[in-house]
């Protein structure tokens, strides 16, 4: 019942590594140089990966701005900007309608979608999801966000950076118990994104209530329905240690919530593609999870949640 999700999440380390060569993302790069401001748009995981690609080309100095799909309109563009559309497959509604706007408003379009859109100004990701739960698009869309920034002057990426993550996408997660209840995950930063996008993908795959959250949020309210029948997963770079997400971990076990713990090297130098081996490690948590629950993975959405009038 999780074996496209299982194929998918092994395709990750070619289709990452096919995405190294400079001469993919150089024009899309091109296109957005002359931008004074710059919206990434994406609906779900996509939108994950348009807030961590516009945190890149932030730190090279660009004004970059995340922005949901359905929330994007005309009355936000200004002189000067321009638009990153993120979508997997280009059939998600506002997705397209985020396009239709950017095109009508003649704004430098990039689009970074699947290998089945044929759309003029997209950069393609080489693999075609097969399982509902979402996982090469994902990390192939960052790597080509953080290979669009390093052309525009992020520190880190670049075609050596990319094949070192590559290599790093084997990483078994630790042992994490199936919660009884609940789980939360909470990362500081970036990891925070990437905490949210691993809830995401328990969510989806083995159907457990998960959330992702940064220290502040799961500080100020969100982590007081916990107890001790739920999980708490920290994510933490050994490098930089958040003095808050360590006090946070204490906490928990403290109130004998089940506490885990994701430690990894961030050694790009890019912010953006550290976050790829961390994201798979979450993958390979969902895909074992819905095994041991018995969870078809492939099949996310079921129910009166498909019901096509929800999906136009």
């Amino acid at each position: 019942m999780t074996a496209q999700l299982e194929r998918m999440i092994a395709a990750q380390p070619a289709a990452v590594r096919s995405l190294a060569d400079p001469a993919l993302t150089a024009p899309a790069a091109d296109r957005l140089a002359g931008a004074r401001r710059i919206w990434l748009i994406g609906t779900g995981a996509s939108l994950h990966a348009a807030e961590l690609g516009a945190a890149e080309l932030g730190a090279a100095g660009h004004d970059a701005r995340w922005v949901a799909a359905n929330a994007f309109t005309g009355s936000l563009i200004r002189d000067g900007d321009a638009a990153v559309v993120v979508t997997h497959t280009g059939k998600t509604a506002y997705a397209r309608r985020s396009r239709r706007i950017a095109l009508d408003a003649g704004l430098p379009l990039v689009s970074v979608t699947g290998p089945q859109v044929d759309w003029p100004e997209a950069v393609r990701t080489p693999v075609a999801e097969t399982s509902e739960t979402y996982t090469v698009s994902y990390t192939a869309a960052l790597t080509v966000l953080a290979q669009i920034a390093h052309h525009l002057g992020a520190p880190g990426g670049g075609p050596r950076a990319v094949e070192a993550v590559a290599g790093r996408l084997y990483e078994e997660p630790g042992e994490v118990p199936v919660p009884a209840r609940a789980m939360a995950i909470v990362g500081p930063g970036p990891w925070s994104v990437t905490a949210r996008e691993g809830a995401l993908k328990i969510r989806e795959g083995a159907r457990i209530l998960c959330e992702g959250f940064d220290p502040d949020r799961l500080l100020h309210g969100g982590a007081v329905p916990y107890t001790a029948a739920d999980t708490l997963l920290v994510l933490q770079p050994t490098a930089d240690a958040d003095e808050l997400t360590t006090a946070l971990r204490h906490a928990a076990a403290l109130e004998r919530i089940q506490v885990a713990t994701f430690s990894t090297e961030a050694g790009t130098g890019s912010a953006l593609l550290d976050q790829i081996p961390m994201t798979v490690r979450l993958q390979r948590l969902a895909l074992r999870f819905a095994r041991q629950r018995g969870q078809d993975a492939d099949l996310a959405i079921t129910g009166a949640w498909a019901d096509p009038d929800l999906w136009p």
